[in-house]
């Protein structure tokens, strides 16, 4: 059997990157999908790609629309099982340089909005008495990343606390709820990014694979695979776990 037969799972933040890599891994895995993203026409295409699967346009700096989105599974399917906050904010900004504005840029789309799903989502499970999973995509970077990514790591790791506070109060309701703190990952986002704040060329995915253990960059259908085992029975009892998901050690040192 799939390991995802017949869930309905919500995928916050599916449009691209590795929230549409795990809208893929789950829809493989038997999955009945409901994915989101701000942009129509984006998200259209996929869903037309990939038969099975539901597309909701909605803005997650809107704490409504963030619990709407699981409202919305809800009222179509019945009910939710499976939860992937996937939607993430990358722009830079140092301690000294970060405005009010930007920094609740990153508090709304990073920390807000997997909140709010997840209240909605939990909410749902327990009045069903029904156990389900969360995954939040968090980032090695919570652990304090670097100078020019202050809002952002303060944000991701409020979600890291969030996480493990969440699962600590509804393991009882069986509801497991864990995070995956993703490292350096290759995804069209972050092209954008290299190119947009470091003046990256053409090749710096080669010369960053050089500079890595494993000689490659993160993969998306890597993660997603991870994901979908998390949010599957296969990952057994595991709650409140951050796992970092990376070929760095943190706290180790050459």
């Amino acid at each position: 059997m799939a390991l995802l037969e017949d869930k309905i799972v919500l995928v916050n933040g599916g449009t691209q990157g590795v929230g549409a890599g795990i809208v893929r891994a789950a829809l493989r895995e038997g999955a009945h999908v409901t994915f989101t993203g701000r942009r129509r026409d984006v998200g259209e295409a996929l869903a037309a790609e990939l038969a099975g699967t539901a597309f909701v346009q909605a803005d997650l700096t809107d704490p409504a629309q963030a619990r709407g989105s699981v409202e919305q599974v809800v009222a179509a399917r019945g009910r939710i099982d499976c939860l992937v906050n996937a939607a993430g904010l990358t722009s830079r900004g140092t301690l000294l340089d970060t405005t009010p504005e930007l920094f609740d840029a990153h508090i709304a789309i990073n920390l807000r909005a997997p909140f709010f799903a997840m209240q909605a989502a939990v909410t749902d499970m327990v009045a069903r008495k029904a156990p389900g999973t969360v995954v939040n995509i968090i980032t090695l970077s919570e652990h304090g990343g670097q100078p020019f990514l202050a809002p952002y790591v303060a944000a991701k790791a409020g979600l890291a606390g969030a996480t493990r506070n969440a699962a600590h109060a509804h393991r009882w309701d069986r509801i497991r709820i864990n995070g995956l703190n993703i490292g350096w990952t290759e995804t069209e986002g972050e092209d954008l990014t290299q190119r947009l704040f470091h003046g990256a060329g053409d090749d710096w995915r080669e010369k960053a694979a050089k500079e890595l253990p494993m000689g490659k960059l993160g993969q998306v259908d890597e993660i997603a695979d991870f994901v979908v085992f998390l949010l599957s029975e296969r990952s057994g009892v595991v709650t409140g776990s951050v796992i970092d998901w990376d070929q760095n050690v943190i706290g180790a040192l050459d």
